[in-house]
């Protein structure tokens, strides 16, 4: 294969080797908005490596619609639970961000988890990045303010997806953070006012990345240094 995807973190560490397997074993899509990948207890039929969509991962609540709990994008992967041969989906998964990703079948990335250390390799230290991730932000919806937890989340976002501008409404933001809507109208134009974002009919845009990055909380800058630490340093400035 001569255009192999490279947008993908995940993807680009691997050997080329590896991962021209990988790839000739799954197919480029489009990952439409809103389009619900999977809901919670579903079998997964396929992984997703997203190449410029992105994923918003929600656990399910039943007094409320969820909250969310990962974002995924060129960093990640959909699916990882079949590393430790679990077909299950424990969450919904929902695209938020429309853009391509790599798609394999569950039988295809099983038959390259079983052929390639280097895979198995990657992706052991990615789901451990994933579970610092996911006791991380339990810890921020506790602590943290609503203006941190906003400045967090736009800066994985457009790490994830770097799109200009962001799609988010102040509905979905609240949903995503768990918090009422007027709670994230304060915090946005907190922002806009100090200069470090511009919002205008759903679009986001990051003027200051900076600055948001000193009003966020340290979280944003924790995940980070794990995420390299574990998988190295990231090209165009990936954070997790």
């Amino acid at each position: 294969m001569s255009d192999l995807p490279s947008d993908n973190r995940l993807l680009s560490t691997l050997p080329l080797v590896a991962r021209k397997r990988l790839c000739a074993a799954g197919e480029s899509i489009e990952l439409l908005p809103r389009e619900i990948l999977y809901e919670a207890g579903a079998r997964l039929c396929h992984v997703y490596f997203p190449t410029g969509g992105l994923i918003s991962t929600v656990t399910p609540a039943e007094t409320c619609p969820g909250i969310e709990v990962d974002l995924v994008g060129r960093e990640g992967m959909v699916g990882i639970s079949l590393l430790m041969g679990v077909a299950e989906s424990s969450l919904h998964h929902i695209v938020h961000g429309a853009g391509g990703a790599l798609r394999i079948s569950t039988a295809g990335f099983r038959r390259e988890l079983k052929r390639s250390r280097a895979l198995r390799s990657t992706l052991s230290r990615y789901a451990c990045v994933n579970l610092y991730q996911l006791a991380q932000i339990a810890a921020c919806i506790r602590f943290h303010t609503v203006e941190q937890r906003l400045a967090r989340w736009l800066l994985m976002a457009y790490d994830r997806s770097p799109t200009a501008p962001l799609r988010a409404t102040h509905l979905f933001l609240a949903i995503a953070l768990g918090v009422r809507r007027p709670g994230i109208t304060s915090a946005a134009v907190a922002l806009q006012q100090a200069g470090l974002i511009h919002y205008s009919r759903g679009g986001i845009t990051i003027l200051d990345r900076a600055g948001l990055q000193a009003r966020a909380c340290g979280c944003y800058a924790a995940a980070g240094k794990m995420y390299e630490r574990l998988l190295g340093p990231a090209d165009g400035g990936i954070s997790a």
